[in-house]
């Protein structure tokens, strides 16, 4: 939400350019440095950032909480003020967003969410990256999220405004988005509890783990709750005849999606995975500009 439309627009379209022609920006970030704070566990983030940097000519630090002293009880506000005088971007996957703000308060460059407990943007721009490359673009289409309304289910939220697309959210009673999320985008933005409805027509089907890291100890019943909301072929049936499945990933299959539409031969998941390197070369470049 800190850049505009028309920006954002321009890093997917630059993706997408990356994507096609891998040397259209070789050492576009020679010299400059990403470092990466990570308090949670990450596969495709921590390795596209990685990729990212090194393919345009950069380095990477990654630091765990355990490896700095953060994890000592340095405030935050001091090891961004020194951070950011020594590398170039700085990106953190944290629980808690507000340590990403305040974080972002005190850096001299820019700080990018890496996930939080309430929004994964990067996450984002690699699924509208997908859909573009198959669909064209998102504008004025139908977006269903069948899960857990968590931070997954709220970037949507926010990609629903800034990419001018209907999102209809089914989740359990009790799952929902954040009430002041749900208030200022209720012009495009529906909560249903029937995943047929949400689902019906929709030219994009979304989801995400039931149990998502720091709910483990609430999985059993999360099951339960979430029983009937689960991505298979039945409640596609109901959707756009050209309509795109994604998942962030890692995936439950039998749980939140069903093998059947996780390994089927069109699935876009794949393209979706791969897309987060291209967006955040994309992203990363962007940065290194304004």
């Amino acid at each position: 939400m800190d850049l505009e439309k028309a920006e954002l627009h321009a890093i997917i379209q630059l993706a997408i350019a990356l994507k096609n022609s891998p040397d259209l920006r070789e050492d576009t970030l020679q010299h400059k440095t990403l470092a990466m704070i990570f308090e949670k566990a990450s596969t495709r983030t921590r390795v596209a950032f990685e990729v990212a940097m090194t393919q345009l000519g950069g380095s990477s630090l990654f630091l765990a909480n355990s490896d700095t002293q953060l994890g000592r009880g340095e405030p935050l506000e001091d090891t961004a003020k020194v951070l950011s005088r020594m590398v170039d971007f700085i990106t953190i996957r944290t629980f808690d967003h507000r340590k990403l703000e305040v974080f972002a308060q005190h850096s001299r460059v820019p700080v990018i969410n890496a996930l939080s407990d309430d929004f994964h943007p990067c996450q984002l721009l690699a699924d509208m990256q997908t859909f573009f490359e198959h669909r064209g673009d998102i504008q004025g289409k139908t977006v269903a999220w069948v899960g857990d309304g968590h931070n997954m289910c709220q970037s949507y939220i926010n990609a629903a405004e800034q990419f001018d697309f209907e999102l209809r959210i089914a989740c359990p009673q009790g799952f929902e988005p954040d009430a002041w999320l749900l208030e200022r985008s209720r012009s495009r933005v529906q909560i249903v509890r029937n995943p047929v409805e949400a689902v019906r027509g929709a030219h994009l089907v979304a989801t995400d783990v039931w149990t998502s890291m720091g709910h483990e100890d609430e999985r059993e019943k999360r099951l339960q709750q979430f029983a009937g909301f689960q991505i298979n072929d039945e409640l596609l049936s109901h959707a756009a005849s050209d309509v795109l499945f994604m998942h962030c990933l890692p995936a439950h299959r039998g749980e939140e999606v069903s093998a059947e539409v996780m390994d089927a031969p069109d699935s876009v998941i794949w393209d979706e995975a791969e897309n987060r390197l291209h967006t955040k070369k994309a992203l990363l470049e962007f940065l290194s500009k304004h």
